[in-house]
């Protein structure tokens, strides 16, 4: 079984679902080195000081903004994380709506929720209920110390979160010269538009993605084993290690929360402690610490 990605809570409403996140694509592309001509040594990639020419450590690393030519602000591990939710746990669905009404352009990259151990009830049952709907839920969730606006989206047997680009992130169609004027502006005449929908009517056929393949990468893989043959030489592929994640489990009275959600109208709150204006390592340690006994306590 896959490493997962993430482990959390999927929450709607005042239902929380112990799930997994799992990677939803598998990397395909060849990968090349770069090597000197001269004597087919590999070359590498150093961290320079460009004032000193030395290589730089990566414990000496830090994140710098540049806010003015050449005038940096260095950014803690602590800074970056603290601009992120505090629900750093949960893929926390905000609202459902209509799959019709999102764009294509919004969706970035796909992943899978798997089920915890024992909450496959409350995993069933949204899924069901947003294929009768056809409603798709749009969360937030923090990967690592990003938060991403995503999209919980059913697909046969399984709940797919896809994470979504926000809408300032997206070039307006506008700011490029667009035909678009009457249709009648570009001499498109009936006749022609008939003909053109009797082609697309002709190619039409129902969607199989498996007969679509990266046929560049396959004819370009058959090229290096012909170098490789030529060589003399023999191409080994490790595949990494697998390990097994931990379940969680979740036994709930799903009639009792769907009711008070649906009552109350209120989402499932985050309990957020009271953080000092300026705590020290020590205490955000000991604030971690009592978080994480809290938790393993709920559960």
């Amino acid at each position: 079984m896959a490493r997962p990605i993430w482990t959390g809570n999927l929450t709607f409403g005042l239902l929380n679902v112990p799930v997994s996140l799992m990677s939803g694509e598998r990397g395909t592309d060849l990968h090349f080195r770069m090597l000197d001509s001269r004597n087919k040594a590999p070359v590498r990639y150093e961290r320079v000081n460009a004032e000193t020419g030395e290589e730089v450590p990566w414990k000496e690393i830090v994140k710098a903004f540049e806010y003015k030519k050449g005038n940096y602000v260095v950014l803690e591990p602590e800074d970056i994380k603290s601009a992120a939710s505090e629900n750093r746990e949960s893929v926390e669905v905000e609202a459902f709506v209509d799959a019709a009404d999102i764009g294509a352009e919004y969706f970035e990259k796909p992943y899978i929720l798997v089920p915890g151990k024992k909450a496959e009830k409350g995993y069933v049952l949204l899924r069901e209920t947003l294929k009768r709907t056809g409603k798709i839920g749009i969360a937030r969730v923090v990967i690592r110390t990003r938060e991403y606006l995503s999209a919980v989206i059913p697909r046969e047997h399984a709940l797919i979160l896809v994470l979504m680009r926000f809408q300032q992130e997206l070039v307006d169609a506008d700011e490029f010269s667009i035909p678009s004027e009457d249709i009648k502006s570009y001499r498109i005449s009936e006749r022609e538009l008939s003909m053109a929908e009797q082609l697309i009517e002709s190619m039409t056929s129902t969607w199989a993605p498996g007969e679509y393949k990266d046929e560049f990468r396959d004819r370009l893989r058959k090229v290096i084993e012909r170098r490789i043959k030529a060589k003399g030489a023999l191409a080994e592929i490790e595949e990494p290690a697998e390990e097994e994640a931990e379940a969680a489990t979740n036994v709930v009275d799903f009639m009792a929360l769907l009711k008070k959600s649906i009552d109350t109208k209120k989402r499932t709150p985050a309990k957020v402690e009271a953080k000092p204006k300026s705590p020290g390592r020590a205490a955000k340690k000991g604030k971690a610490a009592k978080k994480r006994g809290a938790r393993r306590k709920a559960s």
